[in-house]
């Protein structure tokens, strides 16, 4: 999954990076309003930890304009304990569920989990390709019924590849997919990946078919 963190405290947004990250997530910061809004507008993005006060547009602001986009990205407000006016506003307006400063980061990555399954479950229905099946509600793939055991990583690679499959999907959206934008992380990563996957999805009925020059292409063998 691939989480924007917009938040202007750089060390907490830090923080709440590393947490996950930690869980196999792409992760995206920004600090301030402005660039926000632009960079939610432009990318897909599968949940938002959005605080309310920022320099240059707030987190109200950015709330409205994405609703108002017909953008439904589930919203986590990050809110000052005396603001429950902004509470209040950032429910109205959208916002799927709020934390309070100071709060324990494992509270945010319990709640994050609990709207990423909501929004699965209203959106996603299982896929089958092939021997394949990508249940992304349950957050598992199977082959025959078999449940495959990827890490993390490998998860969201097989992801991002299977929700776009038969287009060709570069080695930057992968990277970006997996780490979020600007992620300092060699071709060769993705590639070893790549290499490892393939492997595991031998008798699936699918294959990642390298498309030179371009990036990888996720699809069915007949």
């Amino acid at each position: 999954m691939r989480i924007a963190i917009i938040e202007d405290n750089k060390a907490l947004a830090d923080g709440i990076a590393k947490s996950f990250m930690s869980e196999g997530h792409g992760v995206d910061q920004i600090h301030d309003g402005d660039h926000a809004l632009s960079f939610l507008m432009d990318e897909k993005t599968d949940l938002i930890v959005l605080d309310v006060n920022l320099p240059g547009k707030s987190g109200l602001e950015i709330l409205r304009n994405l609703r108002n986009a017909k953008d439904q990205t589930p919203v986590i407000l990050l809110t000052a304990r005396d603001t429950i006016n902004d509470k209040v506003d950032g429910l109205d307006l959208g916002a799927d569920d709020y934390l309070t400063k100071p709060f324990e980061l494992a509270e945010l990555l319990a709640r994050s989990r609990a709207l990423l399954r909501r929004a699965s479950k209203e959106i996603t229905a299982p896929v089958k390709i092939g021997r394949l099946v990508f249940d992304a509600a349950a957050r598992q793939i199977s082959i025959d019924d078999d449940v495959m055991e990827l890490p993390r990583r490998e998860f969201a690679l097989a992801e991002i590849l299977i929700n776009r499959k038969g287009h060709v999907i570069s080695k930057t959206q992968i990277i970006e997919h997996l780490y979020g934008v600007g992620a300092d992380v060699e071709e060769s990563t993705i590639e070893l990946y790549i290499h490892r996957l393939r492997k595991k999805l031998e008798q699936s009925g699918t294959e990642i078919k390298t498309v030179r020059g371009l990036g990888y292409c996720f699809r069915e063998v007949k």
